[in-house]
């Protein structure tokens, strides 16, 4: 390997692309998540039970689910560069139209739009990502994109707490002024990704041609190796059991990522409930600060040590058994703990999940399964905010709820060791055989 092209490629990769796509990333999950601190003042004001709120968050997912597969295929066609501006555009004018909704129903229509017009942008930047970084660096590039995620908590949710505040002010409610606000960034960046992300290597004029060649000669190595490559079609790569398995690992880590992230603040409120909004939004923002070093350090340690199945199992299974002992814990500043460890853990398996599936994959056949893969965890952010809601309006309490969460986080990390174990070639079975 040429140290100096490796080193410098990098640099010049970290440096142009990286950082605008953590902010692209952090306004996505902000507008996506601002709900779950709307809610403290918008569920009065609408009328919403938990169980109503609760479906108001899963219809953002029904459109997500429909329309994510041929978002991605379509961003194969037309370039990731323009698609990706598309759906930032039209879901930051969605976002802000949320701030005018009058009725549940009309809550429900807008989040509803609101799916639909993000579909794809979290599985097309990943496919982005696999077409620009090589595996050696993957998982640490992944672990940076989705420290966006995590920054949309840690930053996000104080700042959404701040906007609670300007309650009054024109005689407009505080969460109408946090739809309104936080909408107008996303079309910002979306006209900003036409000239800050070029389509390919060969349109990066911040490469020397002996760098394009460099990274261009690593990408193909890498692909040479996948399981299902640039010459299956999209329809066989939905059929493929590694896939499956993968789809059904990140459907499970979903329960954490989706279930506990909405519902935090509420969580922590009823923990906490003679604290203020803001101090609530400050509390669910501690435990993404965790999330984000996990996240670094789990991608970081898997490519030094070139190990990716018990970072992506492990971290997992420690989230669920967090959770589940945060349960039963009657020591309010142990549980608090204990949440910030179930949320750590839960994000510290996704750079390498990423990675481990843009190994596997590769071409169209790698756009439309990672679209599958997100898809499939989608259903969860459609069928599990519902029913944590109707299970806290029936117990008055998270618990039981909580307790699904842990047991799929454990599952998930078991599965999950299993389908990220290095397939070994067939070659070398033969070989192996004979031996024996």
């Amino acid at each position: 390997m040429n140290t100096d092209l490796y080193s410098t490629t990098l640099k010049q990769l970290n440096a142009k692309i990286i950082p605008f796509i953590i902010i692209c990333y952090f306004v996505a999950n902000l507008d996506k998540t601002n709900i779950s601190i709307a809610a403290l003042q918008m569920n009065a004001d609408l009328g919403l039970s938990a169980s109503m709120y609760g479906l108001g968050v899963g219809m953002f997912y029904i459109s997500y689910i429909i329309f994510e597969i041929p978002s991605n295929i379509i961003m194969t066609r037309v370039g990731a560069r323009i698609w990706i501006a598309r759906i930032m555009i039209t879901w930051g004018i969605v976002s802000a139209g949320m701030s005018l909704v009058q009725t549940p129903t009309q809550l429900y229509v807008m989040r509803f739009l609101l799916g639909m017009a993000e579909a794809g942008f979290t599985p097309g930047i990943i496919y982005y990502i696999s077409c620009w970084f090589p595996k050696s660096n993957r998982a640490r590039a992944m672990s940076f994109f989705y420290m966006g995620s995590v920054m949309a908590s840690i930053i996000g949710l104080p700042i959404s707490g701040s906007i609670l505040n300007m309650h009054g002010i024109a005689d407009i409610a505080g969460w109408r002024w946090l739809f309104a606000l936080e909408g107008i960034p996303a079309i910002v960046l979306g006209i900003m990704v036409l000239w800050r992300l070029p389509q390919t290597p060969d349109h990066a004029a911040w490469l020397t041609p002996e760098q394009k060649g460099w990274l261009k000669a690593e990408l193909e190595r890498d692909n040479a190796g996948v399981e299902v490559g640039k010459n299956h079609s999209w329809m066989s790569a939905l059929k493929n059991k590694t896939v499956l398995l993968l789809s059904l690992v990140w459907f499970l880590q979903a329960f954490g990522s989706i279930g506990i992230t909405l519902f935090l603040p509420l969580i922590i409120k009823s923990m906490a409930s003679d604290q203020s909004n803001i101090v609530i939004s400050l509390l669910s923002a501690v435990p993404f600060i965790a999330a984000c070093l996990f996240m670094y350090f789990n991608g970081r340690h898997s490519d030094t040590t070139k190990e990716r199945s018990l970072h992506l199992g492990l971290p997992l299974i420690i989230s669920g058994l967090s959770l589940a002992i945060a349960i039963y814990s009657s020591n309010l500043l142990v549980a608090y703990f204990l949440l910030i460890l179930t949320v750590g853990f839960n994000f510290a398996l996704t750079p390498i999940f990423w990675a481990v599936t843009t190994e596997k994959l590769a071409g169209v056949a790698a756009a439309a399964s990672i679209a599958f893969i997100n898809t499939v965890a989608n259903f969860v952010g459609l069928g599990l905010p519902p029913l944590l809601g109707k299970i806290k309006d029936a117990t008055n309490s998270y618990h039981y709820g909580l307790l699904i969460v842990a047991v799929a986080l454990i599952l998930g990390g078991i599965i999950g060791i299993l389908v990220s174990r290095p397939t070994q070639p067939k070659a070398a079975k033969r070989t192996a055989t004979r031996l024996s």
